[in-house]
C-alpha cells in the first residue's frame, strides 16, 4: 500500500474577525498567563496557539507542488454558503409547496459560533492537545458537514471516515522546541511531550473564549502557521470567500 500523501492544505472556518479579536485576545491572554506560571501548571509557553491561528478544520488536502490547488479553489468560489444553511435550516416541503415549486423562503440568520470549555481527544492524564469546542445545536456541524462532502465528492479532500469533530486547537504540544520538546531519550526514540492535563480541564471546564461570533469566511489555507509583522502568527490564505 502506498504511503497516506503529506497533506498541504485545509480547508476551515477561521475563528479571527474584528468582531472576536478582542474577546480572543483576552481569553486566550488569561489562559496563557495561568497554565505557563510555575506556580499554576507550569506548561511551556510555546504550547499554547497564537490567536491568529485559531480556526476550525473541516478536512486536509494533499496538493504535491499545488497540483490540484486550482481545482480545490475553483470549487470553493462555486459555493454559496447561505443557500447551505437555507437548505438546512428550511422544513420539508408540503405536497402543496412542492407541486407549485414554492416561493423562497427568508434569508437564514447568521451562523453563530461560541466557544466553551476545553477538551482533549487523548488521555487527559498523558495530552498534548487541548482544544475548545463550539457549542452547536446541529447547524453548524450539518453546514460544515456539507462543505467538507463537496470536497470530499470531487476527489479534493484527502479521505477520513471519523466523524467530523469540530475544534479549536489553544494547546499543542508539538510546538514546544529545544530542552523541553520531548521527554527521555535520543533522536527517533524521543517521546512526544505529554501533560497531564486533568487539573487544567477541570479549572476550564466552564471557560467562555468567545461568544456569538458571526462567521465571516470560508477559506483554504496552507500548511505551516508563519510569524507576522505583529508578531503574531497565522496561515497562509490561498482562497477565501464570504459567508454572505
Amino acid at each position: 500500500m502506498p504511503p497516506r500523501p503529506s497533506p498541504t492544505h485545509f480547508l476551515c472556518i477561521p475563528l479571527v474577525t474584528a468582531v472576536s479579536h478582542r474577546q480572543l485576545s483576552a481569553s486566550l491572554s488569561s489562559f496563557r498567563a495561568d497554565v505557563t506560571s510555575p506556580e499554576s501548571f507550569g506548561i511551556p509557553d510555546q504550547a499554547i496557539r497564537p490567536i491568529g491561528t485559531l480556526h476550525l478544520t473541516l478536512g486536509v488536502m494533499s496538493f504535491p507542488k499545488n497540483e490540484g490547488l486550482e481545482e480545490a479553489v475553483a470549487l470553493l468560489k462555486t459555493i454559496i454558503p447561505r443557500q447551505i444553511l437555507a437548505d438546512i435550516a428550511a422544513p420539508p416541503p408540503t405536497k402543496q409547496a412542492a407541486e407549485v415549486g414554492g416561493l423562497p423562503g427568508p434569508l437564514p440568520p447568521p451562523l453563530l459560533v461560541t466557544l466553551k470549555s476545553l477538551h482533549t481527544m487523548q488521555s487527559a492524564a498523558k495530552a498534548s492537545v487541548l482544544y475548545a469546542p463550539p457549542i452547536d445545536n446541529g447547524i453548524l456541524t450539518k453546514f460544515c458537514e456539507e462543505l467538507r462532502s463537496a470536497f470530499q465528492k470531487a476527489g479534493l479532500m484527502m479521505e477520513d471516515n471519523r466523524p467530523l469533530l469540530l475544534h479549536a486547537t489553544i494547546l499543542n504540544t508539538i510546538y514546544v522546541k529545544g530542552k523541553n520538546a520531548s521527554r527521555g531519550g535520543k533522536g527517533k526514540s524521543r517521546e512526544k511531550l505529554t501533560i497531564d492535563a486533568r487539573q487544567i480541564l477541570d479549572r476550564y471546564e466552564d471557560y467562555l473564549w468567545m461568544e456569538d461570533v458571526p462567521i465571516e469566511k470560508i477559506a483554504i489555507c496552507k500548511m505551516g502557521a508563519k510569524k507576522q509583522e505583529n508578531g503574531d502568527e497565522a496561515y497562509e490564505v490561498e482562497a477565501e470567500i464570504d459567508m454572505v
